[in-house]
């Protein structure tokens, strides 16, 4: 069964959108703080400074509301992986990709645990994509990465378990970010933690694949 989007049928004036914008905003808060199970209407509609009736005019469900910040979620968190270029070098393609995500992992916290809270509860409502066109692109990918290690540019690997730790690797500054900072403490460490990471993750992987 469809999700319900949001309650329009006529062109969006620009307060409409503002709105819209508004409660997607606070109900990204919520989500991501609460998790989809456990946040509810009334949360979000606190969090956005609107009457619950309010808010429900624009959105009639939390369903809805969660379904437009995922879909926004994955198109912005799979594009990096899409611009993955079987005809660029891998080494400079590989290490492009671990910066993107760790920028992301840095700009976007709540929309990082916005989706591992999804993960956690299951996934009920992205498995459908988690299934589909994200296996889709990912298998896609693999087959770039398994041609460069047939042209003899890359170690030997498996290429979906690459994929995956460069995800895990990179994930782990947002969705672990309270811990690193309690670890590396107040200081030049902290405020520098993102670059750090790049250079230690890109030297990690260019020398563990032999790149370049």
């Amino acid at each position: 069964m469809a999700i319900p989007r949001a309650a329009k049928t006529q062109r969006r004036t620009r307060i409409q959108q503002e709105k819209e914008e508004l409660i997607l905003q606070a109900a990204l808060d919520v989500f991501s703080q609460q998790g989809f199970r456990g946040s509810t209407i009334d949360q979000i509609s606190d969090v956005a400074g609107m009457s619950k009736p309010n808010l429900l005019y624009y959105f009639r469900t939390k369903e809805a509301m969660h379904r437009v910040l995922m879909d926004r979620l994955l198109t912005n968190w799979l594009e990096p992986l899409r611009a993955f270029d079987a005809e660029g070098d891998p080494a400079e393609e590989i290490c492009a990709y671990i910066r993107r995500k760790l920028e992301m992992a840095r700009d976007f916290p709540r929309e990082s645990r916005l989706f591992a809270n999804e993960i956690l509860q299951g996934a009920p409502n992205i498995e459908d994509v988690l299934k589909g066109s994200l296996k889709d692109l990912v298998d896609e990918k693999a087959e770039v990465i398994r041609s460069w290690i047939a042209a003899g540019k890359l170690a030997p690997c498996d290429p979906y378990h690459l994929i995956f730790s460069i995800w895990s690797t990179t994930q782990h500054y947002a969705d672990f970010d309270v811990q690193v900072r309690a670890v590396l403490g107040e200081g030049p460490a902290t405020d520098t933690r993102f670059d750090d990471a790049v250079r230690f993750l890109e030297g990690l992987f260019v020398t563990g694949l032999k790149l370049g």
